[in-house]
């Protein structure tokens, strides 16, 4: 196999020709070539190029430039490599503009971003037909695929342990108004055709979710061989364990790619740029009703909102979670703005001296 079965397509070779030129221009190397990254195993990465899948490491040049950590090579990422022959580890000079890039809040207290995944179209949302039925989770998933710049997908698996299968649909397409809803039982082999739809050639697919979801189940189901291990669920909470470990792109038919990423008992939100906007539609416009511009909706005379809900027509946990959700990325935003204030004023940051003595960085690209 080469990168032409892992999503390169016309938009990035026309992407490569232009970058390439300018890259040589400045960095006066001209021996580079395209290269997708495909699985990440911490130290080195696995990359598929045009002659193959090979070994590769970020260069120390490249890791020296790059500030953020988000920026690092990502699964996902079209990335410029030279290698010194047929065996040894390809080194990653720089990346190629990201298309898309799905990303969350790291745990832990510090304010930090983790990356999932990079140059996505298209974000299955696993969401599986048994006690780990959570619209609120998915509405969590819903801002996370909006800001990406990703086109989510609801998918509503195993189908065959649920009993009211039309009233989960119901109650997911009341979430994700506009967002395919599609069902699915992989033991049952039904709804694959329905999924299959968005597996266009040159088209990249996540698949995101809690674990026990079934994501990897999917993988093999869709590829057709056992590409990924899938293990049971608790039957008393269907509580899954982390099968994936790593995230990792496996080529399908047609010549469409998926990535599979480790099951989130917790997805806490990084930055929101469109999401909320696209996942709460319905609330927003209801509140552009109300008597007061800064209502609250926290029974404010005149709150159209909270009259919404006593008519029925809005969910009242749907708008506690949209009060949650604001207050997390606004507590979030703040952090992030605390600890630019600090980087900004802090002075040992490493770098080269520039010639007034001070320190700064080059990034290449």
């Amino acid at each position: 196999m080469s990168i032409h079965e892992y999503g390169w397509s016309d938009y990035w070779n026309g992407l490569w020709d232009q970058w390439k030129q300018n890259y040589e221009e400045r960095a006066g190397n001209t021996q580079i070539r395209p290269a997708r990254l495909i699985a990440d195993y911490g130290q080195k990465v696995k990359l598929i190029t045009m002659d193959g899948e090979r070994w590769g490491a970020a260069s120390g040049k490249l890791r020296h430039a790059i500030v953020d950590p988000a920026e690092m090579p990502a699964v996902g990422d079209w990335v410029a490599i030279t290698t010194s022959d047929e065996v040894s580890d390809a080194v990653i000079h720089a990346l190629l503009p990201r298309k898309s890039q799905i990303s969350r809040q790291a745990a832990g207290f510090e304010t930090k971003e983790q990356l999932i995944a990079t140059n996505v179209d298209t974000l299955f949302l696993v969401n599986a037909l048994n006690h780990d039925f959570n619209m609120r989770r998915l509405e969590r998933y819903l801002i996370m695929a909006w800001n990406s710049g990703v086109n989510p997908v609801v998918v509503l698996s195993k189908s065959d342990l649920c009993e009211d299968v039309e009233q989960r649909v119901a109650e997911a397409e009341g979430v994700a108004p506009g967002v395919p809803v599609i069902v699915i039982s992989a033991l049952q082999n039904e709804g694959r055709e329905q999924l299959e739809a968005f597996l266009e050639p040159g088209c990249t697919v996540a698949l995101t979710g809690s674990s026990g979801s079934g994501k990897s189940t999917i993988v093999n189901w869709l590829s057709g061989a056992e590409v990924q291990l899938t293990q049971d669920v608790r039957e008393e909470d269907s509580r899954g364990r982390h099968t994936t470990t790593h995230r990792q792109l496996f080529p399908i038919a047609k010549q469409a790619v998926l990535l599979d990423t480790p099951g989130m008992r917790e997805l806490n939100l990084w930055d929101d740029s469109t999401g909320v906007a696209h996942t709460f539609a319905d609330i927003m416009e209801t509140a552009q009703q109300c008597r007061f511009a800064d209502c609250k909706h926290k029974g404010e005379a005149g709150c159209a909102v909270k009259e919404a809900i006593q008519r029925g027509e809005l969910s009242e946990s749907r708008v506690n979670n949209y009060r949650k959700m604001q207050r997390e990325l606004e507590y979030q935003a703040r952090k992030e703005a605390d600890r630019r204030r600090k980087d900004s004023r802090s002075s040992t940051t490493p770098g080269r001296r520039d010639q007034r003595g001070g320190w700064r960085r080059d990034v290449e690209w």
